[in-house]
């Protein structure tokens, strides 16, 4: 199991404003941030469902190529606002809403890019 991941990016203000919006349908907040002067090099930001983080995102240099991560989520419903809300929060589509059924016949999901390129999704698994 894992306990968390994280994505570097290159403008961390950005970033988090646009995490911060995108993951809330899904029940997502910033949980911890912690300034360069803490850390020794970088701002860092832990997003998650309380009480524990589990996604973070780091200011510097950008993970090359960029990476996948997908959220997994309980309903269909959570995935369309999940996309809805990642879109207004200046997202790229890479792949709305709707059922992947190459994966699974319940497979459904929505694909953003997030301000570095990075592929974010939320996925359900379960049956409408």
């Amino acid at each position: 199991m894992i306990d968390h991941t994280g994505v570097t990016v290159s403008n961390f203000a950005k970033s988090k404003s646009f995490y911060t919006a995108a993951l809330k349908p899904i029940g997502y907040a910033v949980l911890k941030e912690f300034p360069a002067s803490v850390t020794g090099g970088a701002d860092v930001a832990g997003l998650g469902v309380a009480p524990m983080p589990d996604f973070w995102i780091l200011g510097g240099e950008l993970n090359k190529p960029p990476i996948h991560i997908a959220f997994r989520v309980t309903t269909r419903a959570l995935v369309d606002a999940f996309y809805a809300a990642a879109i207004e929060a200046g997202g790229i589509d890479n792949g709305p809403p709707g059922i992947r059924a190459h994966y699974h016949p319940n497979y459904y999901g929505a694909f953003v890019r997030d301000p570095d390129g990075h592929n974010i999704e939320a996925v359900c698994h379960e049956a409408p």
